[in-house]
């Protein structure tokens, strides 16, 4: 049995402070740090996306540059390539992770699967690639990009959860709203 764990967009645009700042990231970021030293020999791999917009247009329509931001669809320039916003927290312990995503480049991306690996892997063959068969998801954003990177990862055919106590929403209703979708559909929802 091999394990995985997804440690979803805790960077620094989508902690407090950030262009898209949610309330309880900088905990996260601490708590999925603190989780893994004590826990260190519990994953085989350690898989962290980023988003990794480009800076020089609006990401297929992600960005909002004409209009207000709907904060369902289009939302405010963050995490632009290179940038401090799109770098990983600083509380998040990265010396574990394997395998970074980058997803964005150019268009709208939520779920890590969306994304690409440094060498250039789409994040199923690198699962297949490593024989990962379970999965744990953390990170941020509750409602938007874990409930998007859990859904794909258990369409997968893996078992997967997700850890209630390591993730962070945009609101409390929508992010309640995800961990009952995710239930109902079959991931198991727990704390760490």
């Amino acid at each position: 049995m091999t394990r995985a764990l997804f440690i979803i967009d805790v960077q620094n645009d989508f902690t407090e402070g950030g262009a898209l700042g949610v309330e309880g990231g900088n905990a996260v970021a601490a708590g999925i740090s603190r989780y893994l030293s004590q826990h260190p020999e519990r994953y085989d791999e350690v898989f962290a996306s980023r988003d990794w917009h480009d800076g020089d247009n609006d990401n297929g329509g992600h960005f909002a540059t004409t209009e207000p931001p709907d904060f369902v669809s289009t939302w405010p320039v963050h995490c632009v390539a290179g940038t401090h916003g799109a770098e990983f927290h600083p509380d998040l312990e990265t010396s574990d992770v394997t395998v970074e995503v980058h997803k964005g480049q150019g268009k709208p991306a939520y779920s890590i699967f969306e994304g690409t690996t440094d060498d250039g892997a789409s994040v199923p063959e690198k699962l297949d690639e490593l024989g990962v068969d379970e999965i744990d998801v953390v990170g941020i954003a509750t409602d938007y990009c874990v409930l998007a990177s859990a859904l794909d990862a258990l369409g997968t055919g893996r078992r997967v959860r997700v850890f209630d106590d390591l993730v962070a929403g945009v609101a409390a209703e929508t992010s309640e709203a995800a961990l009952e979708d995710l239930t109902a559909a079959g991931v198991t929802v727990t704390h760490s």
